[in-house]
């Protein structure tokens, strides 16, 4: 079964399932793979409908089947694009000064695949993605770019860079959005077309005409998403997307991500910064963990932990907790903040915490395996 196929089995089951919002995005998506103005004309008149049509469950449902059958059809059809490695970093060093340094790095990004980087503010994050952006230039070691691009402006306009704070912008968000379609390839037929799909697909549609000041921090990170989504990168580079989001504001914009890197036939890469180790870690293909400039990855054999480490919550005190857990053979209890991290032999697991705290009722309000998590990187 190819990728597409897979796809399109999920979205016939968000539809049967009743989940609209999921299969709008989804329909968006396969409409902008076809490349296709006459799918791109039938999906925005459905879109059009909806605005006024919102509550006809049964008569939406019936429209967005039939457009997703004719989307099957012709998709079907095409050849599904093979994941490669677009950006190979070898040995990349940035040196500011005698007190940091970047690296070294070793990394291949692969299209199709969103890698998460994760570490305390200052360790390295926003200095290793304006290095692959072209931004800075390494110190020492390579970057090197595996796709085909004509000149520096091609390169650049290829890997997009979203910094956490974006510049203010004039006029409405659609103008602009109009005008980045116009500077990158889409013809005046398509413009519109192309722009009212990417608005919808992120949310932005009743925020079209709005100006820089009457939208909210996260609004504007998405606006910024869409207007670098029409350039059609080969990669994306954001700098912490999910700072100004509430959780299931952060929890929509990450399956966003996934669902736009891993299209089968316009994959790209996505390159993200963040605070929020568990979301990114649930939703990233590799996890990148920088400390004081130095790089540990989370799937790398050699730094998979050989322990079990748990994070846990407790009324009790250090001592108690201690005498608690005699029978697991603690190696180490130690008290961060207002969390424990417990860390016990590899042949413990967290059934055998489970019952420890069942049986000798110790009151608990949050527990979590970190073993395979960067948390524990933030611990040791």
């Amino acid at each position: 079964m190819t990728e597409f196929e897979k796809q399109f089995r999920e979205v016939q089951e968000l539809l049967e399932f009743n989940d609209f919002n999921q299969t709008i995005k989804r329909v968006i998506d396969f409409t902008l793979d076809t490349e296709n103005i006459d799918f791109y004309t039938k999906t925005n008149e459905i879109l059009n409908w909806l605005d006024h049509n919102e509550k006809e469950d049964e008569d939406k449902k019936t429209r967005l089947k039939t457009l997703l059958e004719e989307l099957h059809a012709f998709l079907s059809k095409k050849e599904c694009h093979n994941h490669q490695t677009i950006i190979s970093v070898k040995n990349l060093q940035k040196v500011y000064n005698a007190s940091f340094g970047l690296g070294p790095i070793n990394l291949d990004i692969k299209t199709g695949e969103i890698i998460g980087l994760v570490g305390e503010n200052g360790n390295g994050k926003t200095t290793l993605l304006r290095s692959l952006c072209g931004e800075l230039h390494p110190t020492s070691g390579t970057i090197n770019y595996q796709f085909q691009y004509d000149d520096l402006y091609d390169l650049r306009t290829k890997l997009v860079y979203i910094p956490q704070r974006t510049d203010t912008w004039r006029g409405s968000m659609y103008e602009n959005l109009e005008f980045t379609a116009s500077c990158y390839g889409y013809s005046p037929e398509e413009n519109n077309l192309v722009v009212d799909l990417v608005i919808t697909r992120l949310g932005l549609r009743k925020f079209r005409r709005h100006y820089w000041n009457n939208l909210s921090s996260g609004y504007k990170m998405r606006f910024e998403l869409a207007r670098m989504l029409l350039r059609k990168p080969k990669i994306l580079l954001i700098d912490e997307p999910l700072a100004n989001l509430d959780i299931l504001a952060q929890q929509t914009i990450l399956d966003d991500f996934r669902n736009i890197a891993n299209s089968a036939f316009r994959p790209i890469a996505i390159v993200l910064s963040s605070q929020q180790l568990y979301e990114v870690e649930k939703t990233s293909n590799q996890v990148v963990f920088l400390k004081r400039g130095s790089q540990k990855n989370l799937n790398a054999e050699n730094d998979i932990a050989k322990n079990c480490i748990i994070e846990f919550e407790s009324s009790l005190n250090l001592s108690d907790l201690k005498q608690a857990f005699t029978t697991l053979e603690v190696i180490s209890l130690e008290q961060n903040g207002g969390t424990f991290i417990a860390t016990f032999s590899e042949k413990i697991e967290m059934n055998d915490f489970l019952k420890v705290v069942i049986n000798q009722s110790i009151p608990m309000t949050y527990m979590r395996n970190i073993s395979n998590s960067t948390r524990r990187f933030f611990v040791n």
